[in-house]
């Protein structure tokens, strides 16, 4: 009679069904892993979202990682997702998660980077956000860039943390005649 207690004790204890993280095309062993991280049912889902997108096991192992040692759930699969489906690079999406930058602004780098903006560019702009400071908007740089400014001026303001309110002046200096030197010495940020 002993032994049917902690038999039923053990019943509510089930494990976690990794399916979704198989049908994604993670192998055995990436699975066996994030099972050793005690990965929840959520997180299965999310992370199934990530692996279907194109993103390797190996960087679906790391951005759980990054989420667990901040002591967050992960919730990115769907950030995760969008920023590979145009493109951004699988260390450009582990950079934003180290920074803790995938989730609202996601959408605004996505479309970043369909204005032809890089990786590098973004990741400026993520830096300063997560750090609170001032910084060219991506619809700013991207207005900047269809003025023919090089990928290299661009990253420069995002670098130096030129605000928002400067892309006017920016635009009007550059509609004048101004060369990307020309606004790189007017425009040294704050």
């Amino acid at each position: 009679m002993s032994l049917a207690l902690p038999a039923a004790g053990c019943g509510s204890l089930r494990p976690v069904d990794t399916q979704p993280l198989d049908t994604s095309g993670m192998s055995y062993d990436a699975v066996q892993e994030l099972k050793s991280l005690r990965i929840s049912a959520p997180e299965v889902a999310e992370i199934a979202k990530a692996r279907q997108s194109g993103f390797s096991d190996a960087d679906c192992i790391d951005v759980f990682k990054i989420f667990r040692g901040r002591q967050q759930p992960f919730n990115a699969g769907g950030a995760i997702a969008s920023l590979v489906q145009v493109n951004v690079s699988d260390n450009a999406i582990l950079e934003l998660a180290r920074i803790n930058q995938l989730g609202l602004d996601t959408g605004e780098l996505q479309a970043m980077k369909l204005a032809g903006l890089s990786d590098d560019i973004l990741l400026e702009v993520a830096r300063h956000r997560a750090n609170g400071q001032a910084v060219l908007s991506g619809a700013s740089l991207a207005m900047l860039k269809n003025t023919g400014m090089r990928t290299s001026t661009l990253f420069e303001l995002a670098r130096r943390g030129v605000p928002d309110s400067q892309i006017l002046a920016i635009v009007s200096y550059r509609r004048h005649g101004a060369s990307d030197d020309e606004v790189l010495r007017r425009f040294a940020g704050l």
